[in-house]
């Protein structure tokens, strides 16, 4: 997936422990914010602080806001616990929903987290089924965008014991424990291991994991990156098999990164697959528990395996399988109780272009059926598939289902986000599983995110919208508000001091259909005058641009610049989310070429205005919108005279095949498709000023994008900028980077534009 989140949250949120109304919270909220931010310099600020500058932003990131995380609700659906730091040590502490206000008992007291000697500093933790144990991370490092190496620990609650998970095999990743609470499974260099808590002793499933070559019990790269997959295990309802997923990478060609930290350059070398070329070869196993041997599992033909889960009641699994060109998906129903585990097709999907895969294999209590969301209606709704393949469709309407959020199997209700009010827009609904008493739950209009506790008694509400900072609060299953839990007050505040204009929404002529954009215009703004126009654009599958919701340091930016006197704009062009698969999916085959007639025709139509200077457009984008920024500044030279772009691809022959290919397909069987949509091809058009930022270490969209692009620039004796930041990844974030990007951005801004 290109798309990178620039709103990162760089410093810890602030944690509730008490309500909006205590005296406690408020305190606390003060005492923080001081910390950041004292309150006697804020209140007296003079005019002159007002101004936004990228230093506030990417340096101080006061923009940001605060946010309530660390939720973990209790299986009892009435509780939750969260880390709450206690005399210093991190503790678990737990709360009840019901009475917010009063003091949480202690699960787990930091200071009882000692071994050899040191007090442990954990990242995170999950319990066992029946919540006696814990299992505790510590010293996380980050592999890849989801994926990491920790230290496990395991804590007895009865006993008060803390023991490392292995202290011979560190560090691991991906460690559970088993549905009976008796085991823990983890992955230790590409192995799959099982530790019997009773017996302290370990046992390996897989003994054949090398780096480069073999992974069992969790995925590669491409698989992390493009299914969101990394766990690619999963015990049984009775822990006593395990199925795994084992990838042989053997065929699969390498890639090479340098970092530069010491006297000689290190290489970094990884399993890459480009458009077109060799996949893993992934199989499915299960073990038994008992004695650790494993079978291969018959799926018959295929090229993915997305998803793998047991039923909820029995020792019955389902796995989904993906052709290579990612347009017929099939479940598969397998026994593992049957000594041979026959494999079963009990559902299949198919699609002109592609078939979505998502994260709703939701089993309901008889373990019969199941939850998917397809769009195979022209728009994406919920459906309940019964394993004997019949399909009841739930949700039906002219609009997108955007997230199943969950099911109340005792009221027959479903929880689910939709764009129903438009695509710009995600408000939280109810329906009864057979269609009927569909309700919209979500209080206000624009961008709400809910978070249900364990029985769906309760959620956490995240809302904003373009203008307002977030809002967190607490609320019963049919959205009867309990509490406020963050305002973000003080965020409201700055945005006030500081001026911020209103970004408003409006709908564009594109080259086929009217588009959704919003718009940010200068303080003062003058109907009279002329004013330059600078698009920020993603354009891409999978995210929108044009959405009602605080927008974090991106909007702050985009504040700067209307200060500066520029008029600020995105558009959502054929191709983006939320208004049906037929929109989404228009883009096949040929990605790039209708979002930059749409991006052509938008520019032209806002260079009409009598208020903008049509000599002054620029654009900015950073993955595929940096692809998408190449495009304009070449395909759309006469109409864009600046253009930044941040780790574009530039051919999509170099990025991976699971995410090109469910859009274009391989190279050999879309040659023109590649070739004419590619920036690379079309250098000798180029007029306005470009700049070419990439990090070296870019994992994803590799820098080799950036190099050929210069290659070909440099062929056709056109001149443009560039800037490399050493070893940083797709991101381009950490120490002081984020500030030096953005200064550098706004410096070329204001020069060329």
């Amino acid at each position: 997936m290109l798309y990178i989140n620039s709103k990162f949250k760089f410093k810890k949120s602030y944690i509730f422990v008490a309500p909006k109304s205590s005296p406690m919270k408020k305190t606390l909220l003060l005492l923080l914010f001081t910390l950041i931010y004292p309150i006697s310099a804020f209140l007296q600020q003079d005019e002159s602080t007002s101004e936004i500058t990228v230093e506030k932003i990417w340096k101080k990131y006061e923009f940001f806001g605060s946010r309530v995380d660390g939720f973990r609700s209790m299986k009892d659906g009435n509780h939750f616990t969260q880390f709450i730091l206690v005399d210093g040590h991190k503790s678990i502490i737990q709360y009840s929903f019901e009475n917010m206000g009063s003091k949480g008992e202690t699960l787990l007291n930091g200071k009882d987290l000692k071994y050899d000697g040191k007090i442990l500093n954990p990242d995170s933790y999950s319990f066992n089924d029946d919540e006696t144990k814990i299992l505790l991370t510590v010293n996380r490092v980050k592999r890849y965008r989801r994926s990491y190496f920790a230290e496990y620990f395991l804590f007895d609650r009865e006993t008060n014991e803390l023991q490392p998970l292995d202290e011979e095999r560190t560090p691991q990743t991906l460690a559970s424990y088993s549905p009976d609470g008796k085991k823990v499974a983890y992955i230790y260099r590409n192995n799959l291991y099982i530790k019997n808590l009773e017996s302290g002793k370990v046992k390996a499933i897989t003994d054949d994991g090398e780096d480069n070559k073999i992974i069992n019990g969790t995925t590669d790269w491409v698989y992390e990156e493009e299914f969101a997959y990394t766990k690619a295990y999963e015990w049984s309802p009775n822990s006593e098999h395990i199925a795994y997923l084992r990838f042989d990478e053997t065929n699969v060609k390498e890639f090479t990164m340098m970092y530069y930290r010491d006297l000689y350059p290190e290489a970094y070398t990884f399993k890459y697959p480009k458009a077109g070329e060799d996949n893993s070869k992934v199989s499915l196993y299960v073990a038994k528990v008992k004695n650790g041997k494993s079978k291969k599992i018959d799926l018959g033909a295929y090229e993915y395996i997305p998803r793998i889960k047991y039923s909820s009641v029995e020792n019955k699994l389902m796995a989904l399988t993906l052709n290579r060109h990612q347009n017929h998906l099939k479940y598969h129903w397998i026994n593992v109780e049957d000594r041979k585990m026959p494999s079963k097709v009990i559902y299949e999907e198919k699609d002109k272009a592609y078939v979505e895969i998502d994260d709703n294999l939701y089993f309901m209590k008889d373990g019969k059926r199941f939850i998917r969301t397809s769009e195979k209606d022209g728009h994406n709704h919920i459906y309940i598939i019964g394993i004997d393949g019949t399909s009841q469709q739930v949700t039906t309407g002219s609009w997108d289902v955007v997230e199943f959020k969950g099911i109340n199997e005792d009221n027959e209700t479903i929880y689910y986000i939709s764009a129903e009010e438009g695509a710009p827009y995600k408000m939280l609904y109810s329906i009864k599983t057979d269609g009927t008493n569909k309700m919209k739950i979500s209080a206000n209009r624009g961008t709400n995110d809910a978070n249900f506790t364990s029985g769906m008694k309760y959620y956490v509400n995240r809302w904003s919208d373009a203008n307002n900072a977030p809002l967190f609060s607490l609320h019963k299953a049919d959205g009867t508000l309990i509490e406020v839990l963050e305002d973000n007050e003080i965020l409201t505040m700055l945005m006030k001091k500081h001026k911020f204009q209103p970004k408003t929404f409006m709908k564009l002529p594109g080259a086929e259909y009217d588009l959704n954009a919003w718009i940010i215009k200068p303080p003062n703004f003058d109907s009279t005058k002329q004013y330059p126009v600078y698009f920020n654009v993603y354009c891409g599958p999978g995210k929108n641009t044009v959405e009602d919701q605080y927008d974090g340091g991106n909007f702050a930016y985009h504040q700067l610049l209307a200060q500066k006197g520029y008029i600020v704009m995105s558009v959502d062009p054929r191709g983006t989310m939320y208004r049906g698969s037929a929109f989404k999916k228009s883009t096949y085959l040929e990605l790039g070429k209708k979002e930059t007639e749409d991006l052509i025709e938008v520019a032209k139509h806002v260079a009409q205005w009598s208020f903008v200077d049509k000599e002054r457009i620029g654009i900015m984008g950073w993955s595929y919108g940096g692809y998408m920024t190449s495009l304009a500044m070449t395909k759309g030279a006469d109409i864009f005279k600046m253009g930044i772009a941040v780790a574009p691809v530039t051919n999509w022959r170099y990025y991976d095949n699971i995410y090109t290919e469910r859009f274009m397909r391989t190279p050999n069987e879309n040659a023109d498709g590649y070739d004419n949509n590619s920036p690379i091809n079309h250098v000798e058009k180029l007029k306005g000023k470009y700049l070419l930022i990439h990090g070296s270490g870019d994992d994803n969209v590799h820098v080799q994008n950036t190099m050929e692009m210069i290659d070909a620039l440099v062929a056709a004796d056109k001149d443009f900028d560039l800037f490399v930041y050493p070893n940083k990844n797709h991101g381009i974030y950490g120490g002081n980077t984020r500030n030096h990007l953005f200064n550098m951005m706004l410096n070329y801004t204001l020069k060329n534009l």
